[in-house]
């Protein structure tokens, strides 16, 4: 279950970013509420997490699923580059959650 609840708390944590950059500094109140709002379950489901995995490998893999989502939405919805060198960080982000989630217990 404590991988679920990661999973779930990397999606949230791109929807919060997502939310973030769209709240145009806290200054458009819908945004900035789903930033608090979906940063709060974020960080809660990321806890329920951590009471079974490593705190090396959770946090690893949910600022992962952050980034590369991230990442993603930023190309896809917001119109930003995807220039060679950016996707070969997302693909250096995305090897290292693999490794990370393939050598964890839990």
């Amino acid at each position: 279950m404590a991988w679920v609840y990661l999973l779930f708390a990397g999606l949230l944590e791109i929807v919060w970013a997502t939310a973030m950059k769209l709240s145009a500094g806290f200054s458009r109140p819908g945004a900035s509420v789903v930033t608090l709002v979906a940063s709060t379950g974020s960080f809660v489901l990321l806890g329920l997490a951590m009471r079974t995995l490593p705190l090396g490998t959770a946090y690893t893999v949910w600022t992962g699923i952050g980034a590369i989502g991230a990442f993603i939405v930023g190309i896809f919805y917001l119109g930003e580059s995807a220039t060679a060198t950016r996707v070969v960080a997302a693909i250096l982000i995305l090897t290292g959650i693999v490794l990370m989630k393939s050598t964890s217990a839990g």
